[in-house]
């Protein structure tokens, strides 16, 4: 069994100059992502880490990432940036099988709308992420497929986190 987590970046800025792909963390998202990686070790390991190129998910990675050592260093892909759900689930499918917990930091709507189409129980979770999760929320995901055959029901998502607020 492996293990796919989707997490949504955490509370960005809402405006930059710069542009959407430069947005950063705000103080709210800081703290957020800061408390993530106590939340989604104690439910997982990860040995692989995507992050989308835009910095607010760098931010959220190096922040949940800073107070243990064993956190692998995230990949940063831009193909994740604006890539939708049947995207992501292609770059996946591309794993490695010996990758067998494996982490995305992304964005809206496509971490839930993924969460959404692999997950296999219409269940209380199901509704959870039906419509969207907020910032800084993981959806931790039972794989019993191989990477390549990932597709509609195909998992179970056995678990939604988010730090308080």
């Amino acid at each position: 069994m492996k293990t796919l987590v989707l997490l949504r970046h955490a509370k960005a800025e809402t405006e930059n100059e710069l542009g959407d792909h430069l947005r950063a963390l705000s103080a709210k998202g800081r703290t957020q992502a800061a408390r993530l990686g106590e939340l989604i070790r104690a439910e997982t390991e990860v040995d692989t880490v995507l992050v989308s190129s835009a910095l607010r998910t760098k931010e959220t990675y190096r922040l949940l990432s800073a107070e243990e050592a064993e956190w692998p260093s995230g990949t940063s892909m831009d193909a994740l940036y604006e890539a939708g759900p049947r995207e992501l689930m292609d770059i996946l499918g591309e794993l490695p099988e010996d990758k067998t917990s494996v982490m995305v930091v992304g964005h809206e709507p496509t971490m839930s709308s993924l969460a959404h189409l692999l997950h296999d129980a219409k269940d209380e979770i199901a509704q959870q992420i039906r419509l969207g999760v907020p910032t800084a929320t993981a959806c931790v995901i039972d794989v019993p497929v191989a990477w390549s055959e990932l597709e509609r029901n195909s998992c179970h998502v056995r678990a939604v986190i988010r730090p308080e607020d």
